[in-house]
């Protein structure tokens, strides 16, 4: 078996107001600083050692992000 990451984040063209409300957020506890932020998605899969790369990608694409706002990138941790 094998740890798999996907990491899921809207492209950059792309209103995040889930980032925007954790920067408006930041003012409001004291955490001045010039400092963005985007929130994510976290996927970690355990996979045999039969499923390769391309296979990897394909869950990526078609089940786990939307690709038309979304971009995503798949690390092997283990």
């Amino acid at each position: 078996m094998a740890r798999v990451v996907v990491e899921v984040m809207p492209k950059a063209e792309i209103l995040d107001p889930q980032g925007q409300a954790i920067v408006g957020g930041r003012t409001r506890r004291g955490l001045e600083g010039g400092w963005d932020g985007r929130q994510g998605k976290r996927f970690e899969l355990d996979v045999d050692d039969s499923v390769d790369d391309a296979a990897l990608e394909r869950i990526a694409e078609s089940l786990l992000c939307n690709t038309v706002i979304e971009e995503w990138k798949v690390v092997r941790v283990s």
